[in-house]
């Protein structure tokens, strides 16, 4: 027994996870405006990668060796507050160790709203999160996922992304000529956005997303909070108390889902702050392996 323990975590601490990147969409970018690619990336002091002025959204694809593979598959959209991508410590990072789980993973890097580079940039970063269930969806068999497990998490603003895409899954924003399900399986929100309501939103991200003076109806439609519904999928939550990203947003959030009675659960810090990636400083707990565990129980085979 110890012998097959020992081989395990030598397997274990030396598999290559097998990583590719690809075009989001075959053809032409839908509402897109021709213009010049001018995406910049710097690695700041911190060690975090930020990636700027994205107009040409990609996949990558992060594969578990098939020995260890669950089916499982997570898309998941970096934050910035709909300005930058925080691509490493909440993308590539994140990515990797799903994988280590067994989990496919799928980094977004999504177009970041601009009236230079989109018609209607209020659903940019949507049609990219949606393009990007269908890809996954579309190519399951061949990355050995599962179609009816492909969930989508995301930290911050794209945590916003992420529950636009759980909850206005019927709002097809894109061509879809197989009627594929554009409906996340599951959401994994880590100190999300996801209330546009002035008095606990991300005014930032409200501003990138949909301008300088949304109307009433706009501010509404994508608070998410107040788009749950019966069809709304299972949802995990990561916030810090003392997160200035309001830990209301997580609240009302799970409030809603309570209500249509989905299926939630929750890792809330008492400090921790905001950004804090996969490791909260402040706190022993794993979120991600608690995230884990609740997948096991909740998208069952």
């Amino acid at each position: 027994m110890k012998y097959g323990l020992f081989y395990y975590f030598l397997m274990m601490s030396t598999l290559v996870y097998s990583q590719t990147v690809i075009p989001l969409y075959d053809g032409r970018i839908p509402n897109a405006i021709d213009v010049p690619d001018e995406e910049s990336s710097e690695r700041r002091d911190n060690g975090i990668l930020i990636v700027s002025k994205v107009s040409q959204p990609t996949l990558t694809i992060y594969l578990p060796p098939s020995e260890i593979a669950t089916g499982k598959a997570v898309i998941i959209c970096p934050g910035g507050g709909y300005g930058v991508l925080a691509l490493s410590h909440e993308g590539t990072d994140v990515a990797e160790e799903f994988n280590r789980k067994g989990i496919a993973a799928f980094v977004l890097k999504y177009r970041l709203p601009s009236d230079e580079t989109m018609i209607d940039k209020t659903i940019g970063p949507f049609q990219d999160a949606q393009r990007a269930i269908q890809r996954v969806r579309e190519n399951a068999e061949q990355w050995n996922v599962k179609p009816d497990q492909i969930g989508i998490m995301g930290f911050s603003a794209g945590g916003h992304l992420a529950s636009t895409a759980g909850t206005h899954f019927k709002s097809q924003s894109i061509p879809n000529p197989n009627n594929t399900s554009l409906r996340p399986d599951f959401m994994i929100l880590v100190y999300p956005v996801i209330s546009f309501d002035p008095e606990i939103g991300h005014s930032g991200s409200i501003k990138n997303l949909l301008g300088e003076n949304p109307s009433q109806d706009l501010r509404g439609y994508y608070s998410n909070e107040k788009q749950v519904s019966t069809q709304t999928p299972p949802t995990y939550l990561v916030h810090a108390k003392n997160d200035p990203v309001s830990i209301q947003n997580s609240y009302v959030f799970e409030k809603a889902l309570k209500e249509f009675k989905i299926p939630v659960a929750s890792t809330y810090f008492e400090e921790g702050g905001h950004g804090f990636g996969m490791v909260n400083p402040t706190s022993s707990v794993k979120w991600m392996d608690e995230v884990e565990n609740w997948m096991k129980i909740t998208i069952i085979d």
